[in-house]
């Protein structure tokens, strides 16, 4: 799979159910993100999100919020262009 690929059903509904997180704030972010984007992301975006849903709640929601910024391996571009994606309010 190319990086520009769209996710195939499969693939993005394993990757909803794997962002599904224990803070509400969390979830706002990420359910604008799939309300919005769900059916044009990419597998580049997807790998982005796993990445970022490794973290604990905490230091997902200060990335979120901008008190944070990402460092590091997940400093990667992928994942900085996902947070600003993440971060835009429509």
């Amino acid at each position: 799979m190319n990086d520009t690929d769209l996710l195939d059903e499969r693939a993005l509904s394993k990757l909803r159910w794997r962002c599904r997180r224990g803070l509400l704030e969390n979830d706002l972010f990420i359910e604008r993100f799939f309300a919005e984007h769900e059916s044009c992301i990419t597998v580049r975006q997807a790998r982005a999100m796993t990445a970022l849903m490794d973290l604990s709640d905490n230091d997902l929601l200060d990335l979120l919020l901008q008190r944070k910024e990402p460092e590091g391996d997940l400093a990667s571009e992928e994942v900085v262009e996902l947070l600003g994606v993440l971060r835009t309010r429509h």
